[in-house]
C-alpha cells in the first residue's frame, strides 16, 4: 500500500497536517502502527485506539479509528475499561514515556500484570516534549533537560525489563530508524493473545536534542542506527562490547491465560449459575 492510500485508509485527513515539530519521530511511529494493522489485516471497524496526554497521545486524533484520548496517564485504565467491555474489540494503545512511566506507572504494571489483550506502543523520546522538556523516568542518567540543567543523576528505567517482571507475555524494542522490523514487530504484538509491549525509541530534536548536543533528527536517527543491537547479534558479544548499547527485536514471548478469557470463565459464568 502506498503512503497516499495508507493516509486515506487509515487517517483523519480534516485532522492534517500534524501539530509535531520538525524531526520529531512520532509521525514514523504513528505510520508504522497504520502499516501493522494494515498487515495484519485488523478490522478499522473493531478496533479502538487509546491515548493518554503527551505529544505521542495526538496521533489517535489523527487516525480514522475509534479513539479514546484520556486523562494524563490514564490511557492503560481506560483501555482496560474497554476491552473488559467488549473483549472481542483489538484495543491499542499508544502512550509516551512520561505517561506511561511516571504517573501512569501504577496502571502499567497492573495491566502487564493481569496479561488483559491490549497492544502498546510506547514513544520513547526520552524526555516530556509537549510540556516544556523536563527528564522523565526513561531520560537516560547525565542527560540534560529542563528541569535537569545539570544532568540527571536519576537512573533510567528499562521499561522492557520492568514489563516482563510484571508479567506481560509479549516484550519488544524498536527504533524509528528500523523501520519495517518495528512494523513486524507490532504486527506480533496484535496477534499475541495476552499484554503485548513495544517500546518504540524515538527523537525528540527540538527538548532532547538540543540539550543533547544532536545538530539535528537525522543526527539521532544515526546514534539509533550505531548504538541498537539486535537480539541475535547481541548473544554472541561480550559485556564490553554491549557497554552503552541497548536491544532491539522481540526480547520475550510466553503463551498465558489472557485476563478477559479468565474473567469470562472463572466470574460471569459463575454470576451465571453457568458453573459452581
Amino acid at each position: 500500500m502506498s503512503v497516499k492510500e495508507l493516509v486515506e485508509r487509515y487517517c483523519r485527513t480534516s485532522k492534517l497536517p500534524h501539530i509535531w515539530c520538525p524531526g520529531c519521530g512520532n509521525g514514523i511511529i504513528m505510520g508504522a502502527v497504520m502499516r501493522a494493522l494494515d498487515k495484519a489485516d485488523i478490522d478499522q471497524d473493531k478496533t479502538v485506539i487509546v491515548s493518554g496526554i503527551g505529544c505521542s497521545s495526538r496521533a489517535p486524533g489523527y487516525m480514522n479509528f475509534d479513539t479514546l484520548h484520556t486523562t494524563h496517564g490514564r490511557a492503560l485504565a481506560y483501555a482496560t475499561g474497554v476491552k473488559m467491555a467488549n473483549p472481542d474489540l483489538n484495543v491499542v494503545v499508544l502512550t509516551g514515556d512520561g505517561d506511561c512511566s511516571a504517573i501512569g506507572g501504577n496502571h502499567l504494571i497492573h495491566a502487564a500484570r493481569r496479561n488483559i489483550n491490549l497492544t502498546v506502543v510506547v514513544f520513547n523520546n526520552s524526555i516530556y516534549g509537549m510540556t516544556g522538556g523536563q527528564y522523565s523516568p526513561l531520560t537516560p542518567t547525565h542527560s540534560y533537560a529542563t528541569t535537569a540543567p545539570y544532568g540527571s543523576i536519576d537512573r533510567n528505567f528499562d521499561l522492557c525489563k520492568l514489563v516482563q517482571a510484571a508479567g506481560g507475555t509479549y516484550v519488544a524494542r524498536g527504533t524509528t530508524y528500523h523501520t519495517r522490523q518495528l512494523v513486524d514487530q507490532i504486527v506480533a504484538g496484535l496477534g499475541h493473545n495476552g499484554f503485548s509491549f513495544i517500546e518504540v525509541i524515538t527523537q525528540c530534536p527540538m527538548y532532547f536534542g538540543r540539550k543533547n548536543k544532536f545538530p539535528s533528527a537525522v543526527d539521532m536517527l544515526k546514534w539509533q542506527q550505531e548504538h541498537a543491537v539486535p537480539v541475535k547479534a547481541a548473544a554472541k558479544m561480550t559485556s564490553e562490547q554491549l557497554a552503552g548499547k541497548f536491544l532491539i527485536g522481540e526480547l520475550y514471548h510466553e503463551e498465558a491465560p489472557e485476563y478477559t478469557a479468565v474473567y469470562e470463565k472463572e466470574v460471569i459464568a459463575k454470576a451465571r449459575g453457568e458453573v459452581k
